[in-house]
Parts: structure tokens; sequence; C-alpha cells
């Protein structure tokens, strides 16, 4: 076996040094300085390298973060320092009492007490260990006493460092952290696993706790997971005074701390720091369920002691839940614009994350089966965000033997036409041509901002003109008169005319919104922008096989299905040549690059727009040939800032990128 020389010992030494401080860049600055092919051929070179002698291998390679074999059990680790629990605030009220009681039992007045505030993460708390700044164990916080050993897991979190930074690295210490996982990432593993037809996590904290805790670390290698450090235990080597200074030192030796930490001076300032993130907790990528609030000065927090369990020291002050238990009163179905049945859940109102929630979405039989969701159950119901809500589980314990069991009607609620559900769908269908409720959802997807864009055609028009047979189908929007408008209720002749007008408008769509607006089951706005990309237009497009669409990157067999069959269906190839003779031009790209006006750059949306959604928006952006992403980097061009903005404001402030109020970006876009 060849025996490494000086060079190639200093060169495996200096990958280590560049791989560790680009994963630090990438992982917990979320600012990466080179490209993913760079940092490919970096860690390339060092297996190679360490593949050609092994002796070289080690603990803190980055290339030895996933151990080789499961575990059969997990063994105990024993905390040196207990990881207490926190007492709880639920209202200003209990704030102000813990505030009361720092002040009572260290004798100082209210000006000399300093708090530091941070999102209280939702997650599992863990402990890591570094002797001579190498991570030697990992544990889970169990009874706070003894956790589960689970070192080879949170080797596995890129966001945990293997080796600390700095030139000021401890003999020993034992940071505690939160490992949690993204709501975007934990919505992409919750589809997977049900494809593979995997139990559901239901929440991401599920999902974050089920990962790490997994015996086999290859699996937990695959789950996108991430941790924040809050806090340490014992440190040997490194004196420090109190916790805003330790949060700093973290930063310095390569942790990932929350941005969102603030000093604050007085509690006034505590309270107005709950106010900022309670308004913001929904932009956040990660789920938070309160803020922390700890005493600054270590000395202090000595001085104040602990409870059997918890400091005297520190408080969460919870946020209003985002999960509650109700009563599922009735559970019924509706019709969507492809005639899909969805089951609803009709509840019990109940508050979840300060708003009420009457209904959620029970997506279909399978998941009613799975869930075994009855009516009259008492269930756990979650909201996050804009998310429709939803029964995340049954408290079967709570049944009475008096709940009921749903059944998908086998005829349409709406129009009475039997139901069907096809061989490899999970969705009942109506099989009614002409229901209603599959018309006026049709027509509400035609006209809306991301297809035709009929300004001022809101739904409740358009259940007037289907319900008064005034139209039938999206067509019949292009012949109607004034007349015809009004037989509806409260409309003047200004508003028939502005309707006119909107309509008159609408005649001529770009290709993309064409597509999209004719309702093809599956192709979403994205995908109308693949179609338009790629087949320049209508007629092009209805004459491709399955086999021709399936050629197309993002377009698989389902999806190839979906327009192949929408194209070979005479009632929708009438409708597009009466959307013809309406006026409407069926728009011809012409072929060679495209140059439009937003192309190459990149946009990222925070607040709430006025004048469009988000989706809205999103829309417009991409078919002017712009990026949406979902977070701020370097390399965005623009933040658009609507009102209450979260904060990817603040972190396109602190990397200098530009910013749009509403007016700017209405004016850039052309509307």
């Amino acid at each position: 076996m060849p025996q490494p020389d000086k060079k190639i010992i200093e060169r495996v030494k200096e990958l280590r040094d560049k791989i560790n401080y680009h994963n630090y860049r990438y992982y917990v600055l979320d600012s990466p300085e080179i490209s993913d092919a760079e940092y490919d051929r970096l860690f390339d070179e060092l297996s190679e390298l360490e593949k050609k002698y092994p002796e070289l291998i080690t603990p803190d390679s980055p290339t030895q973060r996933v151990g080789p074999a499961p575990l059969e059990e997990f063994k105990t680790v024993r905390h040196t320092l207990a990881m207490l629990s926190l007492n709880k605030a639920t209202s200003e009220r209990e704030l102000l009492d813990f505030h009361r009681r720092v002040q009572e039992l260290s004798g100082i007045s209210e000006n000399e007490i300093k708090y530091t505030a941070e999102p209280k993460f939702d997650g599992l708390a863990v402990e890591v260990i570094y002797h001579g700044g190498v991570l030697t164990t990992g544990a889970t916080r169990g009874d706070g006493l003894v956790g589960e050993d689970v070192t080879l897991n949170l080797r596995t979190v890129k966001s945990i460092p293997l080796k600390l930074l700095g030139n000021e690295i401890p003999e020993l210490i034992e940071v505690r952290g939160e490992v949690i996982m993204n709501k975007e990432d934990f919505a992409r593993l919750n589809k997977e696993r049900e494809k593979a037809g995997e139990p559901l996590f239901a929440n991401p904290r599920n999902a974050a706790a089920g990962s790490v805790r997994q015996l086999d670390p290859r699996i937990t290698s695959t789950r996108p997971l991430n941790m924040f450090a809050y806090g340490i235990g014992r440190i040997e080597g490194k004196t420090l005074t109190n916790h805003w200074e330790t949060l700093l030192y973290l930063k310095k030796l390569g942790f990932r701390v929350s941005q969102y930490t603030e000093l604050c001076t007085n509690i006034d300032q505590v309270r107005a720091y709950y106010k900022k993130i309670l308004e913001i907790r929904n932009d956040l990528p990660y789920e938070i369920d309160g803020i922390v609030i700890k005493v600054n000065d270590f000395d202090l927090q000595h001085k104040l002691g602990e409870l059997s369990r918890s400091p005297r020291w520190a408080v969460a002050w919870k946020f209003p839940p985002q999960q509650e238990n109700t009563v599922v009163k009735d559970i019924i179905v509706s019709v969507g614009r492809t005639g899909a049945l969805t089951p609803v859940a009709i509840l019990e109102p109940v508050r979840v994350g300060g708003v009420e929630v009457s209904r959620a979405t029970l997506h279909n039989e399978d998941e009613v089966k799975k869930k075994d969701i009855r009516i009259g159950d008492t269930v756990l119901v979650q909201r996050a965000g804009d998310v429709i809500p939803e029964v995340v589980k049954v408290i079967k314990s709570k049944r009475t033997g008096k709940e009921k069991v749903f059944t998908m009607p086998e005829r349409c609620p709406v129009c009475g036409s039997k139901v069907e559900r096809l061989e490899g769908e999970a969705v009942h269908r109506c099989t009614g041509m002409a229901c209603p409720a599959q018309i006026k959802e049709n027509l509400a997807h035609f006209a809306s901002k991301g297809a035709m864009d009929i300004d001022g055609l809101g739904f409740k028009f358009l259940e007037q003109l289907v319900d008064k047979r005034i139209i039938k189908d999206p067509a019949d929007l292009y012949f109607l008169k004034n007349e015809d408008l009004m037989k509806m209720d409260r409309m003047g002749d200004k508003l028939a005319e502005n309707l006119l007008n909107a309509i008159d408008k609408s005649r001529k769509p770009d290709l993309t919104s064409l597509i999209y607006a004719l309702g093809i089951r599956n192709v979403g706005y994205h995908l109308a922008g693949v179609l338009a990309k790629n087949f320049k237009s209508i007629d092009n497009l209805a004459g491709q096989s399955v086999e021709d669409l399936k050629r197309i990157h993002e377009i698989g067999p389902i999806v190839a299905e979906s327009i192949y069959n929408f194209f070979h269906n005479p009632k929708n190839l009438k409708i597009l040549e009466k959307l013809k003779k309406g006026g409407v031009k069926f728009p011809v790209e012409e072929e060679g690059p495209e140059q439009k006006p937003l192309s190459g750059q990149t946009f990222v949306l925070t607040g709430s727009l006025e004048s469009f959604t988000r989706d809205e928006a999103r829309r417009i952006i991409e078919s002017m040939g712009g990026r949406v992403s979902s977070s701020v980097s370097k390399n965005t061009d623009f933040v658009v800032v609507g009102k209450d903005p979260g904060s990817k404001y603040d972190r396109a402030m602190s990397l200098g990128i530009k910013t749009l109020n509403e007016d700017e970006f209405k004016k850039m876009v052309g509307q």
C-alpha cells in the first residue's frame, strides 16, 4: 500500500478545511461562495485521497458524516448538566408575573435586568459535545437527565460542525440546540412517503424527531435536517459571562444561531419582540411556537437558581396554537372544476393560530379511511400560514360508539350524475359533463389572473351567469352582450360596460396563460409555460402523441396522458373553435431564444400585496421570463416587499439586495 508523502498529507488537511468552511457558508450562513460543481470536485478529490491512503481518515473528515451500518439499539447518555425544560407563559400577564419574580428574587431594579429573546423552535432538543474541537458525542434531551446516544445520526446533519472553526476553540464544550425540518422539506418528505405507501408524519417536529431517532444513520442522512444552537452546558478553556456573548461565540465556532435573537434592555422591548416575531411567524421557513426569554447575565441566572425541572431565569412565551382539538360535526362533499369530489369535514368552530376554523379538507376517500375519520369524532386539526386547515389525526380515546362511518356518494351531490373512480386514481369524479359545480369552477379558473385575467369577473357573477343559464362554457363569455349582463342582480350600465371591456381585453392572451386557462388536468401555470416554450402554439400542442409529450423535460406519463386526452375530446375541440369564433387570438410564439423582459432575473416575494396574491405575482414574473425563489441569497436580484414583510426583507437589507414596493413592482411588470 502506498505511503502518503508530506505534500499529500498537507493537501488532505487543506481539502478538509476548505470543505468544512464551504459547508459552514452553505448550511449555516446560507451564503455559498462556490458552485455545487466546485464543491463536488473538492469532495471527490478528498474521497479519492482517503480511499488511496485510509490511514489519513479522521473522525472529523467531511467524508465521515454517514456511518456504515445500522445500530441495534440506542445507548443512553447522562447529561453532565441537566437539560431543563422551560416554564411557559401564554399571555402578557404571565410574562409580567415572570418579570416580577425575577425582580423580587434578584433584588435588582427593573432597569438593570437585560433579557435575550429568541424564537422557540418546534423540533427536537439535542446536545452535541466537542473535545479539542472535534465532535465526539450527540444525544437527545430525553428526560433532561438522560438522553439517547444519537451521535452517528447527528453527524449527518450538515449544519452541525464535525470540527469547530476559529482560533478560540475550548478544550470541552457541550452545545445545546434544536434539530428542525423546514416546512417545504417536510411537505416534500410526506409526499414521498405517501407515494411509497408509508405512514405520514403529523408535523415537521415529528419528522425531525423521527429522522434523528433512526437506528440506521444512512436514513437520517437522506433527511433535510438543520440544527440551531441556543446555549451551552459545560465549557472548559473559555470563560463566558452572559447568554448574548455565548450566542455570538457559538456563531464563531461554526454553529447556526437564529438571526432573530435580540438583546432587550427592558420588558417592553420583550413585548415588542413577541409581537414582531408573531407577525413574521408564517413567513419563516420553519415552525416556531413562541419565543424564549432568558435573563442575560450568567451571575444573575446563578443567583435566581432553578426549580426541580425548570430554571427561574427563563420562560417560554407561547404563540396561539397552530393545532387544536375539535369535533367533526359532519362530512360533506365538494365538487371541483375537473369533477373531483373532495370530502370536507365540517368542524365545531375552533381558533387555530389565531384564526377561527370551521372546516378542513379530507383530500379523498383513501385519506378518510387511512386516518379512520368518522362523523362525531374528536380530531386534531392544524393550520400553518395560508394552508387550508387539515385533520392531523383522530383522538380515538374520545370515541363514544355513536360516531358514523363516512362513505363517498355514488351520485354527484350537485347534479346527480354517476360518480366513478378510475383504476390507479385516488379521486372520485362526477361523470356529468354539464355539472354546474364543474362549470362554475372551470369558469373561475379560466377568468383568473394567471389565466385569461378577466378583471372584475368574480365567482358570484359567474355563479349567476351559470344559474340563470346565460353561459354554459368559457367560450360563451366572448358572446355576451350588455342585455345579457343586465339580467344579473346588482348589475348597472357602468359595471356591465367594465366587464365587457375586460372580456374584450382578454381576447389577446399570451400562450402560457391560454394553455393554463384551458384547465387541462395536471397542468399548472409552470407546466403551461414549459408546453408553450416547447410547442409554440395550441395547434402544434394538440397534434402531439403521448410519446412526443413524454420526451419533454418535466412532462411525465400521467401529464402526457392528460394533455393528449384533453385535445382528443370532441367537446374540448368544439370549445376551442368557439373561442376562436368569439375573437380569442391563439398566439404563435416565434422560434429561437426567448428574450423576455425579466429573463435571467430572480425575485423573492415577502409580505402581502394588495393587487395580487403571491401565486398571481409569481405567475406574472414567470410569464415575463423571471424566476421566483422562496429564499433570499446573494443571487437574488429583487425582493418585492408587501405589507407586513417578514424575515426576507431583513435578509435583503443585510445583503444589499434591491427591494421593490408594490407600485414599483407593478410598474416593472407593466400592470
